[in-house]
């Protein structure tokens, strides 16, 4: 008898949940695997492991001399990294995924975990086409995983004291600007293995567009609470081709919202590391400034103060933390969430559009 794909990704499925580990509890560290390990920001599993909340089952870099030589060597038993992920996930059997793989890569690890069943968090951005973001989705859905975005600022407390203070603080928002980037990934030391798929324009989908315009598509639709711009208007470019000279270094990203304007200022040449944003409203501004710290401006008293938020709390502090919480049952994301599908789906759509409104020197509408 000759099964069709689906039949067969039923069957997987079916394995794997006989095979799977029996329920744990909230309490119990969750079962993590890691799948590539060429991204730098893998220094957040480095930071974490042994903390408690995760064990590291497993590890999956398709590379023979990176699989030996990476931030994890050392950390992590050799008999758990792995040549195939597909043979990690089957022998070691973790819950969820990390993912530290080029964004290119991200479709092909969600076709790997979402059949057997394993919930997927992949480093910002969700994917590098609309296409293959859709794709991802429907497999989430089909094989009903997680899958979620993470992206350094979903964990600033100044963030989180921004969004609970914007209509006692600012009123009805009419302009934010996101400032994000730094020197640049060459200038900054980046590992080869890194730089090698962080400049390319397939495995990236761009540069400075892609690796920080991200970080503003994000918490636009986060603050207006998943609303799509009514258009994207963008510049691309390379003020360092010598450096870069397959993909932008500096980008201007305009969306137009019904009663607001967003400017995403996204670049490899800023003089310093920033991740900072300017919100602006009717009746005062808050200036986040650094992880912690802002400034609030009112109107009505003509003042400013300067606040330091406070810490945030598990699971909403890491993303290790929240992985988990949600993988456990415990928290259920919101649909426009930073780390949710549906928020990551438009952040992709946004970038897009603004590759092409570079591409064209037209502005795009998304107003559908």
């Amino acid at each position: 008898m000759k099964l069709s794909g689906k039949s067969i990704c039923v069957l997987i499925t079916m394995c794997y949940s006989l095979l799977a580990p029996t329920s744990l509890s909230a309490e119990e560290p969750l079962r993590l695997g890691v799948a590539g390990v060429s991204h730098d920001h893998i220094y957040e599993v480095v930071q974490h492991i042994g903390r408690g909340d995760f064990i590291l089952v497993g590890v999956a870099e398709k590379n023979d001399t990176l699989r030996t030589n990476n931030p994890l060597t050392g950390l992590v038993e050799n008999s758990l990294f792995f040549a195939d992920l597909t043979e990690m996930i089957d022998q070691t059997r973790p819950e969820a995924v990390i993912v530290y793989e080029p964004i290119y890569d991200h479709l092909s690890v969600v076709e790997i975990c979402a059949p057997r069943g394993v919930h997927v968090m992949v480093e910002k951005p969700l994917a590098v086409t609309n296409e293959q973001a859709r794709q991802m989705a429907q497999l989430a859905a089909e094989h009903q995983i997680h899958l979620l975005t993470n992206y350094e600022t979903t964990w600033y407390p100044s963030l989180d004291f921004l969004h609970h203070s914007l209509p006692e603080r600012v009123g009805e928002i009419t302009r934010i600007q996101v400032f994000d980037g730094h020197q640049g990934p060459i200038e900054l030391g980046c590992r080869k293995e890194f730089l090698a798929w962080l400049t390319d324009p397939v495995l990236n989908g761009g540069g400075a567009v892609i690796d920080f315009g991200c970080y503003g598509a994000n918490l636009a639709t986060w603050l207006f609470q998943g609303e799509r711009p009514l258009s994207v208007s963008a510049l691309l470019k390379q003020q360092k081709p010598a450096l870069y000279p397959k993909v932008d270094d500096d980008a201007t990203i305009l969306l137009e919202y019904p009663t607001a304007t967003v400017q995403i200022l996204a670049s490899w040449n800023w003089p310093m590391n920033r991740k900072d944003m300017h919100v602006y409203g009717t009746t005062g501004y808050i200036y986040q400034h650094t992880s912690t710290e802002m400034e609030i401006y009112s109107s009505a008293t003509q003042e400013k103060a300067l606040v330091v938020a406070e810490s945030l709390s598990s699971p909403y502090d890491n993303p290790f933390h929240y992985l988990k919480a949600v993988v456990r049952g415990k928290i259920d994301p919101q649909p426009y969430d930073r780390g949710s599908l549906e928020n990551n789906l438009l952040v992709v759509e946004i970038l897009q559009a603004a590759i092409e409104s570079a591409r064209t020197g037209q502005r795009v509408s998304l107003n559908k």
